[in-house]
């Protein structure tokens, strides 16, 4: 499934920024601890170098134990050979909270009296890991509102600015070039975005002028074959008749009468589908699709004894739509000689209306067709099949300018072509 231009930056920024949430959370935490134990440290060193300055010259044996039992967290006990100042964390049972607390304790040698002495100091580690704890989840709350703040704030602003490529895309979906009206993109204030709309509409215009110019030389050569291919077929009917034709003459006659009829169809193919892009036929009226079937098996029904096909009609309901008759009449002409024209020997055609639907179903090769490019104009599954390769193309034509849907199906060796209204 495609995701959105907007969704894949955001979720970038998103995973980018879980990222450094992540990686800065516990290196923030590691860090403010590691400061704060520093600063314990230097406070235990500080201590001691007070009490070295300011204790110990005015105190002696006989009340060290008095000093001992009014400082709590310092005490002078007998010397353990120390050799260096250390520092480090350990814990104590604190009989006031029942529990084991965690200290940062100091050892040194001191001297009091000319007498060796071992100083111990220690600082309570709870009130700082509470304090480093109320810090962490300060940060965390945060990095978290500012991330989540920055997202909301990216998405808002990233909306507004991709807002008039969404409209340049919306006004491209919806042109057509066979319409008059042209997309009108409006000025931003980003230049790529101005860049593309006016390189869109050079497109538009350069295709556009393509398109009519082709059209043109279409309906105007249509136009032009009218007269000469009918004086080429009244040419050649005159010479089937006549009497002194030889054989070998009234097969190569047969054969360009043939072509001829070829061509005339594909002229008025041709100029059908002008006709339909100029909106000749935009009259519409209510047509009975039964009606409109009916009057045309007749005619239908003799083409169909060539190939000794069964056309079974199974009218459920009586479909009315809007449409031009003309057309109306054309869609079923068509649907009829597409149905022959494919079919096999002794092959069968089904026509039904149900469901709001018209449902054209014949026998044929026992394969599906492309459907990719079944409604392409000139497109066909055997090039060296006779016919236009136009009847499709029409059938779609008129459904599009209908507001018509049309679908093709192959299953119990059927093809089957059905319009839905």
């Amino acid at each position: 499934m495609n995701k959105k231009l907007l969704h894949k930056t955001l979720r970038a920024y998103l995973l980018y920024s879980l990222l450094i949430l992540l990686i800065a959370a516990p290196v923030f935490y590691y860090a403010t601890q590691k400061l704060y134990l520093q600063e314990a440290d230097d406070t235990l060193l500080l201590h001691k170098k007070e009490f070295i300055e300011y204790a110990a010259p005015t105190m002696n044996e006989t009340n060290i134990a008095d000093w001992n039992k009014f400082n709590r967290n310092r005490k002078i006990n007998a010397f353990d050979n120390l050799s260096t100042d250390t520092i480090y964390t350990t814990t104590y049972y604190d009989t006031l909270d029942a529990e084991l607390e965690p200290y940062r304790e100091l050892k040194a040698a001191v001297t009091i009296q000319g007498k060796r002495y071992a100083y111990t100091g220690r600082i309570n580690l709870v009130e700082t890991q509470d304090l480093i704890k109320s810090i962490g989840i300060l940060f965390l709350a945060t990095i978290s509102i500012l991330l989540i703040g920055l997202f909301f704030i990216t998405k808002k602003m990233s909306l507004s600015l991709w807002k008039p490529f969404y409209k340049t895309l919306q006004q491209i979906e919806s042109f057509e070039i066979d319409k008059t009206r042209k997309p009108e993109f409006t000025k931003t204030e980003i230049e790529e975005f101005n860049r593309l709309n006016t390189s869109i509409e050079k497109l538009i215009d350069k295709n556009t002028a393509i398109y009519k110019t082709q059209k043109e030389f279409i309906e105007n050569a249509a136009h032009e074959l009218q007269t000469p291919l009918a004086v080429f077929q009244a040419k050649i009917d005159t010479l089937i008749q006549r009497t002194d034709v030889t054989q070998e003459q009234s097969e190569i006659l047969d054969s360009l009468n043939d072509n001829v009829s070829r061509l005339n169809r594909l002229n008025k193919n041709l100029l059908l589908l002008s006709k339909m892009e100029n909106a000749v036929y935009n009259d519409k009226q209510t047509i009975s699709l039964t009606n409109c079937i009916r009057k045309n098996l007749d005619f239908f029904t003799e083409q169909a004894k060539a190939k000794h096909l069964t056309i079974k009609i199974d009218s459920g309901e009586d479909v009315e739509v809007k449409s031009n008759p003309i057309l109306a009449d054309v869609l079923i002409s068509n649907l009829f000689l597409n149905s022959i024209k494919h079919n096999t020997e002794e092959g069968e055609i089904n026509i039904s209306t149900h469901n709001n639907s018209l449902k054209f179903s014949n026998s044929g090769q026992t394969q599906a067709l492309n459907s990719e490019h079944l409604f392409n104009r000139f497109s066909k599954e055997n090039p060296s099949e006779d016919g236009t390769g136009l009847g499709l193309s029409i059938i779609k034509k008129i459904a599009n300018i209908n507001g018509w849907q049309v679908s093709y199906n192959y299953s119990n060796n059927l093809h089957s072509f059905t319009i839905s209204f």
